[in-house]
């Protein structure tokens, strides 16, 4: 391999790797699972991983937990 060769794969490693940084520092994103599901990533150590359906259920739920939260307010343990 040519020195120029080597430093532009150089170039376009570090561009990547600053990228995959960057995309982890933002904070949450999702993915299509490996089985078809929907995984949100950046919420805590693993995934959380659900179908389509059960996302739309949880969804479909967001003014009820919304709800249950604030009557729990006292119980609930907060992770900074």
């Amino acid at each position: 391999m040519s020195e120029e060769h080597l430093e532009s794969e150089l170039a376009r490693l570090r561009a990547e790797n600053e990228a995959l940084r960057a995309r982890t520092r933002r904070g949450s994103h999702l993915r299509v699972s490996d089985k078809g599901g929907v995984s949100v990533y950046g919420l805590g150590r693993f995934p959380v991983t659900l179908y389509k359906e059960q996302w739309l259920r949880l969804l479909d739920m967001a003014d009820e937990i919304r709800v249950f939260i604030r009557e729990h307010e006292g119980e609930l343990k907060t992770k900074d």
